[in-house]
């Protein structure tokens, strides 16, 4: 899932007090699985945005509004009569569902209200764990599923490092396991261990985001 944090309450209260009203729209999917931008977050957001800026003597009315997913054209649609009604929208979805908003309503004001950073899996409640950096060259077939991009600090991708501590930890951040440590210890168990000794080529970034937009077409699905 997408992870995202929201973004702080002063950068909102700057923005919303421009306006005179104001959608706070939630998204259903990711952002919700990670508490910042489902239902219980909007009418959360609304109350607190509305309280601090009666308090400056700027009140705005906040519209709360809810997209099952705000990354889908026809999901947005759904909301559009709500939204045409507004100045401007404050999205709590991760950053391609604020840009979907701003496209469909591109004269009116779409400001994000969480920051978009990672790729991640729930390890526990309240703790998710980074597992992809969406990198476009998929290397865990050679890495018995652990990835090495997004979860060593060092992007390594031939193997741990001389600064892995001898707790299995890493040498960046002492609380983080050192991936290569468990990816060697997978192998032995496996009995694989040689599939290790090949050398890794230098990595293709072409498919990846740092080749600037990307736009992937699917013939077969298209209509």
């Amino acid at each position: 899932m997408i992870f995202a944090e929201r973004k702080p309450v002063e950068e909102l209260i700057e923005f919303a007090g421009r306006y005179k009203r104001v959608a706070v729209a939630g998204c259903a999917t990711c952002v919700a699985e990670c508490a910042v931008g489902g239902e219980e977050e909007v009418r959360a957001l609304v109350a607190l945005l509305g309280m601090a800026l009666r308090r400056k003597g700027t009140p705005v009315t906040f519209v709360p509004v809810m997209l099952e997913r705000q990354c889908e054209r026809e999901f947005i649609e759904g909301a559009v009569e709500t939204l045409e009604g507004v100045e401007a929208v404050i999205s709590l979805a991760c950053g391609i569902g604020a840009q979907a908003l701003a496209e469909r309503f591109d004269m009116k004001p779409v400001f994000p209200g969480v920051n978009t950073s990672a790729l991640v899996i729930r390890e526990d409640d309240g703790l998710w764990e980074s597992r992809c950096a969406a990198c476009g060259d998929c290397v865990l077939g050679e890495t018995f599923g652990l990835c090495p991009i997004a979860r060593c600090a060092k992007g390594l991708l031939n193997g741990p490092c001389g600064g892995t501590r001898e707790n299995g930890k890493c040498e960046v951040n002492e609380e983080m396991d050192c991936i290569w440590t468990k990816i060697v210890e997978r192998a032995e168990a496996r009995g694989e261990l040689d599939a290790l000794t090949e050398v890794a080529l230098p990595r293709d970034w072409s498919n990846s985001r740092h080749g600037g937009q990307k736009r992937v077409v699917r013939e077969e699905l298209q209509r």
